[in-house]
């Protein structure tokens, strides 16, 4: 059999494992009409960004657009735990105006450029592969900050005074201001994986004759986030499975060490990462047998969502579709299918 039938049967037989816990349906919340009911706050808008950005600058605001999908769990866990929380609401409100994009929506929208599109093809030219992603645009409707994925409330309200304060323009990056800012509430100590490439990494060498895809954890010592990961989720049968079917290495994002990149470079950790954009920890980066990155994850991830990044990329799926987002929902209408309960959030 080889290595990719492989990898599909491990998918599917894995995905299976993760799913079987009752018959039924996608988790009770998913079906609930106000489950992503979004704040009154929110500007209605005509979807032609030149004018929002305009009208934003005008009051003295920043423009953030806010890309969703129906049935998103992280969508609702943002609107639910960060725009909930009274001190980000009040944070966001005073300082931008917020539009939400619906990331499979036909409304008509006007680019920056003037040239009429759709919400999905909007969103799709800006590369945007999960939900909730959020574009924080400065006055001139430049990027200022991209959050691909959830980030928790205390990083989400970070990147929102980073980008209120206009620290950018000091020349500070986003990292090295939200580190200053976090309260060290994680065990403080980088993570180990047996089976994972050793340190220090060399990660054309030690791949020299793999044919197998990488993926690169980009983690700091303090990281809650990372905790969870190593502690909780790797450790789960069907998730452990399909990690094995990848080369694993991690990474200090803000480490001094050197490290040779997967097309043979040596840079300090904390360059590397640096010239990735990594913006969040842990960022998974998956690279192909060639030392290509094909893949990355940059948000809070759960289980099904870990896996199924593991999955997407050891079974090659990602050279077939190109939406991640289409990617899981055929997964999980195919659990769905065989009765078998998806929770999204456990």
């Amino acid at each position: 059999m080889t290595r990719f039938l492989v990898a599909v049967v491990l998918s599917v037989v894995t995905g299976l494992a993760a799913g079987a816990q009752e018959e039924g349906r996608l988790s009770p919340g998913l079906q609930n009409p106000g489950y992503h009911e979004q704040p009154a706050w929110f500007k209605a808008s005509f979807l032609d960004i030149r004018e929002d950005v305009a009208e934003a600058a005008a009051a003295g605001k920043r423009l953030v657009l806010y890309f969703y999908q129906d049935g998103c769990p992280y969508c609702a866990k943002l609107l639910r735990e960060n725009f909930g929380d009274r001190a980000i609401a009040d944070l966001t409100r005073e300082h931008f105006e917020v539009i939400a994009i619906n990331l499979w929506g036909d409304r008509e929208v006007t680019a920056l450029d003037g040239a009429g599109t759709t919400e999905k093809a909007f969103a799709r030219a800006l590369g945007v592969q999960f939900t909730p992603t959020l574009l924080m645009l400065d006055e001139s409707g430049n990027v200022v900050l991209r959050i691909n994925g959830y980030f928790p409330p205390h990083r989400f309200q970070a990147a929102l005074s980073y980008v209120a304060e206009r620290v950018e323009s000091s020349g500070q990056g986003f990292n090295a201001y939200a580190a200053a800012r976090a309260p060290a509430r994680a065990m403080g100590t980088l993570h180990e994986e047996g089976g994972f490439l050793p340190r220090p990494l060399r990660l054309a060498e030690n791949r020299a004759e793999s044919e197998r895809p990488l993926v690169v954890m980009f983690e700091q010592p303090v990281c809650k986030a990372c905790d969870e990961l190593h502690a909780d989720i790797l450790r789960r049968e069907p998730v452990a499975i399909s990690l094995s079917a990848l080369d694993g290495a991690i990474v200090d994002a803000f480490a001094k060490d050197s490290v040779q990149t997967p097309d043979g470079r040596e840079l300090p950790a904390r360059d590397w990462a640096e010239e990735m954009g990594i913006e969040y920890t842990p960022s998974l980066v998956f690279f192909d047998a060639d030392g290509q990155e094909v893949f990355r994850t940059e948000g809070y991830l759960k289980s099904f969502h870990i896996q199924g990044a593991f999955d997407y990329v050891a079974t090659g799926a990602y050279r077939w579709q190109p939406s991640f987002q289409r990617y899981l929902s055929e997964r999980r209408a195919a659990l769905e299918a065989r009765g078998i309960q998806v929770d999204l959030m456990e």
